[in-house]
């Protein structure tokens, strides 16, 4: 898998089991930046930290990249991503977009199926 295309990269395709791979390292790199703020002591009264922060600002460009990509497997734009805007709908819709349905079959406009 080429990790550097599937992060930074909003051209192309990738199919669920690549949109997931994705999500499990980014919250991986979430979970040890939590462990390193406690470790240091910078963990706040609300539970985000220093390390947490600059974790979580850092990883909106390659979760977005991770998004759309997976939105053009569905056939959609990439802008589709503003959905995770609307509180508790957006969520489940994106859920449920991304990493539930299946892409679209062939080629679309997006480039070739994933899968073929």
């Amino acid at each position: 898998m080429d990790w550097k295309y599937l992060f930074t990269s909003f051209d192309g395709r990738i199919n669920r089991a690549k949109f997931w791979a994705g999500v499990g390292v980014l919250f991986a790199i979430g979970i040890v930046a939590q462990i390193i703020d406690a470790l240091l002591g910078t963990t706040g009264e609300s539970g985000l930290g220093i390390v947490g922060v600059i974790v979580m600002l850092a990883s909106i460009y390659p979760a977005l990249a991770l998004y759309a990509k997976r939105w053009h497997d569905r056939d959609k734009s990439g802008w589709w991503s503003l959905i995770a805007l609307i509180p508790l709908i957006g969520a489940v819709w994106l859920l449920v977009e991304l990493g539930i349905l299946e892409g679209t079959r062939g080629a679309n406009q997006y480039g070739p199926d994933p899968l073929a």
